[in-house]
């Protein structure tokens, strides 16, 4: 399957996506996550946005709701614009905190896992993670990035940095 025309792609679906980083430490915070798209992998909290709530709403939200964790000040850094051969159409918020309040704590949906910047679990992580996740959490890059799934498969890629 080709790629679809990004110009016109509408997304289906709203939601995003938090990292909260200790910048002295070196590490991320991440999740493993049990249940949901992407059940059994490691991402960064997050979730659908509900009807009239922002996307920096739901990113702090979602991020209380999977850690018991409150990112502090965070910081837009990106778009993953996802589109599924199945017909999902999913579009990404992506925030980046370097404050927070709270102890992560394994919740129903997702188990909290402290990692170093420098050993990124890209193995057990979303394929279009090698692509962009690296350059936001350590170099606070910007970007849009637009990926092509069958499942798991990643079919195509395009980041553009801004």
């Amino acid at each position: 399957m080709t790629p679809p025309d990004w110009r016109s792609w509408k997304p289906g679906v709203l939601a995003t996506l938090m990292f909260i980083v200790d910048e002295e430490a070196g590490r991320v915070l991440l999740i493993r996550k049990k249940r949901g798209l992407g059940a059994g992998k490691i991402n960064g909290p997050g979730g659908k946005m509900d009807p009239g709530e922002t996307s920096l709403e739901c990113a702090v939200r979602e991020t209380q709701e999977e850690l018991g964790v409150t990112a502090l000040e965070p910081v837009k850094h990106g778009e993953l614009w996802f589109q599924f051969v199945d017909g999902l159409a999913l579009h990404v918020d992506v925030f980046r905190a370097t404050r927070w309040q709270g102890e992560p704590v394994e919740t129903p949906e997702a188990i909290p896992l402290w990692t170093s910047l420098a050993e990124l679990p890209f193995e057990e992580m979303w394929a279009d993670d090698r692509f962009w996740l690296a350059e936001v959490l350590v170099e606070k890059k910007h970007f849009i990035g637009r990926f092509l799934f069958d499942d798991d498969t990643m079919l195509s890629s395009d980041v553009v940095w801004l």
